[in-house]
Order: C-alpha cells, then structure tokens, then sequence
C-alpha cells in the first residue's frame, strides 16, 4: 500500500508540472500549478512518515489490585472450559490441553480475531467458517450465559497494542468478563498472554517479552477485573516462552531444543512442540497444579500422534513452566 501511494503522488505531481510547463497563459496560473504539485509532494511526506502514536495513559491498577491479594480457590477437579481467540489457540493445543487435564471444552476462533470482533458475532470475525468447522466450537455468547463452564480463556489479537489502539480491547475484554460472571457467578476468568511474530522489525523478539507484561497486558487485566468485579488471571504464556528460549539460546541448548524457531511453524503459529508447552502453561495455570510428570506424548485435535518433545525436553519444559507460572502473582497460583 505505501508503495502505491508514492506511485500516485509521483503521477500527480508529474502531471501537474507537465500541464505547467505546457501552459500557454500567464505566469499565474503555472505558479498556482507549481504551487499545487509542490503542496501535494509535502503532504504525502508527511502522510507517509510513521506518526508517533501516543497509548493511553498507564494504567497502575491501584483500585483492583486488593482483589489479587485475596487469592483464589482452585479447582478440585476438571473443569468445563471455554476458549476463545485465533489461531493463537488454534486446535491443536486445547486437544492436548484435554489430554493432560481430562476435563471437556468448546471454542471460538477465527483468523487474528480481536475480542472486539468476536463479541459483534460472526459476521465480524475472518475466517470464521473455516476456524470453527469442528465439534468443539460453540457460540461464545451462548456458551458463557448458559453458566456451564468453571473456566473462560480470552485471547487478544496480535498485537495487544493494535489491540487497544484501533480495537478498543480496554472495553471489551470488560464486556467478555463482566458476560462470563454473569452466566457463572463462581467462574474463573483468564487472559492468555500471547507473543509477536519473530520477523518483525520493529523490536527484539525476546527480550521485548518481559516488558510487555506491565506495559501491556496489565493494561487488560485490570479493566476486565474492574468489569467482573474480581480477578481476571493470567496465563503467561510470553513469558514461560521468554524463559525457557533464554535458557536454551545462552546456554547449548536444552535436549532438541536449540533456539526459539525450534518451537515455531512458522513466524508467529506454534509447532507441536510449541503447542504442548502452552497446553502445560494453561494446566498449570487454570488448576493450580504442577505439569512436571505428565504425559508428552500426546495427539492432535485431529487425532493423529503430535510431534512428542523427548523426555529430556518435555521435563525442562514442565520445569521451567511451573517455575514461572508460580513467580507470577498474577495467575492466583
């Protein structure tokens, strides 16, 4: 699209020093075209240079911090849960999710889909045919008032910046948590931490992950717990990824694991390796117990055998997420 743009200033001011130079009149109105093409070229300029874009002021949540404090009441056993998001959460990781915990599911997806988009229905969200042709999909409306689910995971797009930027994300990951205690006073409420593509140019991939946290996903956090009226916690996915590429990348790495491609598709989507370290991060996270001994060898939501990390890696990777998971106040464990 930029280059489009230089294109069409560039014929634009051609044309009018063209009919300038042309112009069998008087001086004036060759200067006035002078004038016009000299005016369009500093106004695309200025079009196409990056503006600064100013966030909304920071918010410390002062107000609905005394409600993280309280603690939280862990599930005694498997709970019915609800994804919804994008291809963050794809298939594939609820499925091994289910095989760790044993618990039943349902989701919502579509293609980069923000909360906004979702919460508008089907006609908002991309991709929404193809991301929900499977059993497990079930209207997020519908599936959060009916009161049958202890569980409701929320994913932002990428980038949760965009996201509050252009998406309003402050006000409706609110409306999606204030919905979820409507239909189920005693629900727990979650919001998955995500990550950046690895390619893109405007930042260091990993170390931007801590950062991030305060400077972003606090930011939904505390609106959507000022909405329910009580905690929204996290799932710090970014995070267990921030550790554990850390300790393979400095070091010789862990077991198979080299570097951060290693658990990547492609330059953002997870491979299976990727996806059974997510799959621990939210067991660990929504029950409140430690992942380290449970299976790696899992399946796909299509039921065919998963890439299985070797049992080196799966303990390091169950390890380091317990680790975190437990560090961060922020997720009631």
């Amino acid at each position: 699209m930029r280059h489009l743009a230089i294109l069409a200033i560039a014929l634009a001011v051609a044309a009018l020093l063209y009919f300038a130079l042309r112009w069998r009149g008087g001086w004036m109105p060759r200067i006035g075209l002078i004038v016009l093409a000299v005016a369009i070229v500093l106004g695309g300029v200025w079009r196409l240079t990056p503006q600064e874009i100013v966030m909304p002021d920071h918010d410390n949540g002062e107000d609905v911090r005394p409600l993280y404090a309280k603690g939280r009441v862990l599930p005694q056993g498997p709970e019915q849960v609800y994804h919804l998001g994008h291809s963050l959460v794809e298939r594939d990781m609820p499925a091994m999710l289910v095989q760790l915990a044993g618990h039943d599911y349902a989701l919502q997806l579509g293609w980069g889909t923000a909360l906004r988009e979702h919460f508008q229905g089907r006609e908002a969200i991309n991709g929404f045919a193809q991301e929900n042709a499977t059993p497990k999909y079930r209207d997020a409306h519908e599936a959060l008032k009916s009161g049958e689910y202890g569980a409701f995971v929320m994913t932002e797009m990428v980038s949760v910046r965009d996201a509050i930027l252009y998406k309003d994300s402050k006000t409706y990951v609110g409306k999606w948590a204030a919905e979820a205690v409507q239909g189920n006073p005693d629900i727990d409420i979650f919001l998955y931490e995500t990550w950046h593509d690895l390619k893109a140019p405007d930042h260091d991939w990993l170390n931007r992950l801590p950062d991030d946290l305060d400077g972003l996903w606090t930011q939904l956090l505390w609106p959507a717990a000022r909405a329910a009226g009580r905690p929204v916690w996290l799932i710090p996915a970014g995070q267990v990824l921030f550790a554990l590429v850390t300790e393979a990348e400095t070091g010789s790495g862990i077991a198979e694991l080299r570097r951060r491609e290693d658990l990547f598709r492609d330059d953002i989507h997870m491979n299976d390796l990727g996806n059974y370290l997510i799959a621990l991060t939210h067991y660990a996270v929504i029950y409140g117990k430690t992942p380290v001994g449970l299976p790696h060898e899992l399946k796909l939501g299509n039921g065919e055998p998963a890439q299985a990390p070797s049992p080196e890696l799966a303990r390091r990777m169950q390890e380091v997420v317990w680790q975190v998971v437990t560090s961060q106040p922020l997720t009631g464990v």
